[in-house]
């Protein structure tokens, strides 16, 4: 055999990668990428009344939980060594206008499920949503002239809006709006609030996505909802727009940002994460939870499997944390492995 035959058998033989996926412990030592409870944000929705639980159809082993339900609900996440959990209210229709004025109220059910979950877990982060369409008769996340949504106009009220969460006890406020100009609104707001100390995570990246219907559902948007969103939140064929929005907010004052929905926009996260280098969230929204969960249920995929995958994808795009509904169900699953 010549020396060209030797040298290239001998290649053959060293590169084996094979051999560190042979054994579970050995996959484990080079494992790149590893799920942790530090890595979850637990969504929570929250609705009217006493010791109700609601099931949200489109999206099976989710809950809306009243205000003592859901600080009960928080307690236990916080058992489970999950960092924060981020608050969406079903607000009643009767209570909902055209400028959004239930969001003002500090005794609406955000504010309400604050100071109940600060009471019972007092060491849990608290997330909170500022955007209006929790909140308008028309389902959008500003106020509206004719088929216009109006900007400034919009950005006054947020931050009203979140001051009104502040005082209630949020930790992070997330506008999730994508108003221009948001941002530094907020936070000169706080700021001068003296809520200096409060974060900003910003959905600086959210797509004007079909991923959403589910969550429209379980926050009763679906039915109130004139029109579509495309405006304000970005066309899913953009990725530059995405870099030029998460630098605007960075430049604004955000303390984190998010990339919303998740899955389908792996590349952007890793962009994100690239370029900025900055605390880097994705939402893995209701639509990827129900697919998941649908396929699970018909016996199609196996759904555990699925869930831990979905989310080592997350990590390995880049994110520092995800909003997952998978949250509780991924830290108990985590806790018994020990």
């Amino acid at each position: 055999m010549d020396a060209k035959h030797i040298a290239q058998r001998t290649l053959d033989l060293v590169h084996r990668p094979r051999r560190n996926r042979r054994t579970e412990w050995s996959r484990r030592l080079v494992r790149e990428n590893v799920v942790t409870t530090d890595d979850l944000i637990w969504p929570i929705f929250v609705i009217d009344g006493e010791n109700r639980r609601a099931p949200v159809a489109s999206m099976p082993g989710v809950e809306r939980y009243s205000v003592d339900e859901a600080a009960r609900a928080a307690a236990h996440a916080a058992s489970l060594g999950i960092p924060a959990v981020a608050l969406f209210p079903y607000t009643d229709p009767d209570l909902r206008d055209a400028h959004g004025s239930e969001a003002l109220n500090d005794q609406n059910l955000v504010c309400r499920a604050c100071r109940a979950i600060r009471q019972a877990a007092p060491d849990l982060g608290l997330i909170t949503d500022v955007a209006l369409d929790p909140y308008t008769s028309h389902g959008h996340d500003g106020v509206m002239e004719g088929e216009t949504i109006l900007n400034d106009e919009t950005v006054a009220i947020l931050v009203d809006q979140a001051l009104n969460q502040a005082r209630a006890g949020a930790d992070v406020i997330a506008p999730s709006d994508m108003m221009d100009g948001r941002v530094g609104a907020l936070r000169a707001g706080l700021d001068d609030a003296g809520f200096q100390h409060v974060q900003i995570m910003s959905y600086a990246a959210k797509y004007a996505s079909a991923f959403y219907g589910p969550f429209r559902d379980a926050v009763g948007t679906n039915k109130t909802l004139i029109g579509d969103k495309r405006t304000y939140q970005m066309d899913p064929a953009n990725t530059d727009e995405a870099i030029h929005e998460v630098e605007l907010d960075l430049a604004e004052g955000a303390d984190m940002v998010m990339v919303k929905p998740g899955m389908p926009y792996l590349d952007i996260i890793r962009r994100v994460k690239e370029t900025f280098g900055r605390p880097t969230f994705a939402y893995q929204v209701s639509g990827e939870y129900a697919m998941i969960m649908a396929a699970a249920q018909n016996g199609w995929i196996d759904g555990d499997k699925a869930m831990m995958e979905s989310l080592v994808a997350f990590k390995r795009a880049g994110c520092d944390g995800v909003l997952t509904y998978f949250a509780v169900r991924v830290a108990e699953k985590l806790k018994a492995q020990g």
